[in-house]
């Protein structure tokens, strides 16, 4: 995760150094995978605290499932709490995949996935099921740097 620093003079909201185009009432999510597919774990960060929210993983699979699981568990745990925030995912692909309400991952089904594709079962199922209105907002890493739920790996 990006090291706490002191926010920006014009930030009152946040104790990260977000710009002014980010929300500070709001979740961002990412995965990280060695080797794709590989090892993999996600978590998503409060961006008004730099709290880590919650951690999966690790797991075998890709860091394209991480990022759609990571936004579905922030979805439901927001559900779950009674709490609408906006939540932030430097993944397109994944914001699709949510959107669509479906994984369209081409990882083999295998006993090393098995696991993790009852995981994707699950956060697809809870898609179809639950209504939700959060926004979902693509994190423009090229102008505002590093996510600050990344795990600092590239």
């Amino acid at each position: 995760m990006n090291e706490l620093q002191n926010p920006p003079e014009y930030r009152h909201d946040t104790v990260l150094n977000l710009p002014m185009e980010v929300k500070a009432d709001a979740w961002a999510v990412d995965a990280a995978c060695s080797g794709n597919p590989g090892i993999m774990e996600y978590r998503c960060v409060d961006l008004a605290t730099g709290a880590v929210v919650f951690h999966f993983g690790p797991v075998f699979g890709t860091n394209n499932i991480g990022e759609f699981l990571a936004i579905v568990h922030a979805l439901a745990l927001m559900q779950k709490q009674g709490i609408r925030k906006t939540i932030y995912s430097d993944s397109k692909t994944a914001i699709s995949w949510v959107r669509k309400k479906k994984c369209k991952t081409t990882l083999e089904h295998s006993p090393k996935t098995a696991q993790l594709y009852n995981v994707v079962a699950r956060a697809e199922r809870w898609l179809m099921c639950n209504v939700f209105d959060v926004p979902i907002i693509k994190w423009e890493t090229r102008e505002w740097g590093e996510i600050p739920a990344d795990f600092g790996r590239k």
